[in-house]
């Protein structure tokens, strides 16, 4: 039986795409709340809104830059790298937002989350310069150092590194950045002829 390429189910591979994303962000949303303690609230907006329907979103728009790259790629396909992007927009739009961002630094964690993302897709990369992806590697890791480390300096002793649930947060986190670093490296990769993967797929068919 022939087995189609992965460009010829664009839809299936985005739906896919959408509801890993989905799961990343729900998880994502966990350690945010380990963070908060007794104090993490969940509602419509701030929950769905600018965590989990971003997640989506991102998780989809990366599939989708999977299946462009398996089909050659299209004129500025390469701009999808900027996806992770989402997760620093959303929360802005709620009212009050930008102002407690610069005021109190609210929602500067969900741009550095953007920043790893974008930089460390690249960095992970083997497109560009090596100067700039070294540069971009280094950056997004000092920033993800500071993710994963801000569980003992917002909560304290109670998500301490020694503690068997400090580190259980921080390697949550350490995890699922180098995660959404590896999918946005996606954008990045070479592209790959479908005439040459079509050819490649009847030759296994056939053995």
């Amino acid at each position: 039986m022939k087995t189609q390429p992965l460009a010829a189910h664009p839809t299936a591979l985005i739906a896919i795409g959408a509801v890993g994303g989905l799961a990343w962000a729900a998880g994502f949303r966990a350690y945010m709340v380990e963070l908060a303690g007794p104090a993490s609230t969940f509602g419509w907006w701030g929950t769905f809104g600018a965590v989990l329907v971003p997640g989506a979103v991102v998780g989809g728009l990366l599939a989708w830059a999977e299946a462009l790259r398996h089909d050659g790629g299209r004129q500025h396909w390469r701009w999808l790298a900027l996806a992770p992007l989402v997760f620093a927009i959303a929360p802005m739009l709620m009212p009050g937002a930008v102002t407690a961002l610069l005021t109190e630094g609210l929602g500067g964690g969900a741009i550095a989350v953007a920043l790893i993302a974008i930089g460390g897709g690249f960095g992970l990369s083997r497109r560009g310069p090596l100067w700039a992806r070294l540069l971009c590697g280094l950056a997004s890791a000092a920033l993800a150092a500071g993710v994963v480390l801000a569980g003992p300096g917002i909560a304290g002793a109670r998500l301490a590194l020694t503690e068997p649930r400090g580190a259980w947060v921080a390697l949550l986190a350490a995890t699922f950045l180098v995660v959404l670093a590896l999918a946005s490296s996606i954008p990045h990769r070479p592209t790959q002829d479908p005439a040459h993967s079509e050819a490649a797929i009847d030759a296994k068919s056939r053995r």
